[in-house]
């Protein structure tokens, strides 16, 4: 290996505080990776603080003096280690072991004595992930300043610059939609489906078109889960179930809080679309009014759009069908209301489906 190779390499720190768990790491990950070894959470982050701090942390809980969780609480506190992503690797594998940490800020779990195909596929999904977020922090940034600066000369232009963030909304739906395999009119039609539906249920409609605009963004974390997950054409193990879970709080993560309506009604769909009316959904378990209106009505219209569109892993639908599944499900996956609104809005939906037919637009 080159040193032009050799220095591109990513730096990963593992922190044990034996020697025999490094030398194993080191082993399975030094002819990919460069690595950095501490022994004690205090060197740990000394080291994850430097100047070349490593791009991922292999962190060991139980350690004397000062134990993983505290670590990790540590460099979660610090805005410039804060992002370093931190895998456990332990031997403790409790669900209220893995809990905790997650709650702490760490990304995953690895359990002690580890695997080398496991600890190789982690390791490169998580930093891919963490490329995948600093790409689109780099790109939310480079947006932010462009409708700062055109604030500033265009000030008397508001149109135009609601016109460009819905349109930039939109293109982060596409994003979403290349990864997932989905046609490129299934935001449209749903994102139609969701006016429609808010209007059916009596919201203004200044409030209707908001919903509209805003709910391409509601899949946007499905960009943070690896492609042999998102892609799989059978049925999800429980384990990659787990990770598609984690979809709505990355979405949500991503969009963030901002001063635009639009974009917080967005990262709300994000959160919400996949909570159920009888409190069996995820991420939070929400259950009736307490899930976001904005969240019931995505959740309605985009079902319904899966269940009617080809998927590698079902058969379409007939517009009947779904529409039956939808009423079937009224009070359990979906607010009732909403959904008797929706099977009533059959002359409607057949005018999308025209409006917005696949390879069109």
């Amino acid at each position: 290996m080159n040193n032009q190779t050799q220095n591109r390499r990513k730096t990963i720190l593992v922190v044990d505080d034996t020697t025999e768990n490094i030398d194993v790491m080191k082993g399975i990950l030094s002819p990919y990776y460069k690595i950095q070894a501490a022994k004690d959470g205090k060197l740990a982050i000394m080291i994850a603080k430097s100047p070349n701090k490593p791009s991922l942390i292999l962190l060991d809980i139980m350690m004397p003096v000062m134990d993983g969780y505290e670590v990790c609480r540590i460099l979660k506190e610090d805005e410039s280690t804060r992002d370093i992503p931190i895998l456990f690797v332990t031997a403790k594998s409790g669900a209220e072991d893995e809990t905790k940490g997650f709650e702490l800020g760490a990304v995953d779990y690895l359990i002690k004595p580890v695997s080398q195909p496991v600890v190789l596929a982690r390791v490169k999904t998580h930093l891919e992930m963490d490329e995948q977020r600093k790409l689109l922090d780099d790109q939310k940034k480079l947006l932010e300043n462009q409708v700062e600066k055109r604030t500033a000369q265009l000030l008397k232009r508001n149109v135009e610059l609601e016109a460009t963030r819905i349109e930039v909304i939109n293109q982060l739906g596409r994003a979403v939609e290349y990864r997932d395999n989905e046609t490129g009119m299934h935001v449209a039609r749903m994102s139609c489906f969701a006016q429609i539906l808010a209007l059916k249920a009596g919201v203004e409609e200044s409030q209707a078109e908001l919903i509209h605009h805003a709910a391409p963004m509601h899949d946007i974390g499905k960009i943070g889960i690896p492609d042999n997950i998102l892609l799989k054409p059978s049925k999800l193990s429980d384990e990659e179930f787990k990770v598609i879970k984690q979809h709505p709080i990355i979405g949500h993560n991503i969009i963030g809080k901002q001063s635009a309506d639009i974009l917080n009604l967005g990262a709300e769909m994000a959160l919400s679309h996949h909570e159920k009316w009888n409190g069996e959904g995820y991420p939070y378990g929400l259950k009736g009014d307490d899930i976001p209106f904005a969240g019931r009505i995505i959740a309605v219209g985009d079902v319904f759009e899966a269940l009617i569109s080809v998927r590698p892993y079902k058969d379409q639908w007939s517009i009947d069908d779904a529409l039956a599944f939808i009423a079937e499900e009224a009070g359990r996956h979906f607010d009732p209301n909403l959904a008797r609104l929706f099977k009533n809005m059959r002359p409607e939906i057949d005018e999308v489906l025209e409006l917005y037919k696949d390879g069109v637009g």
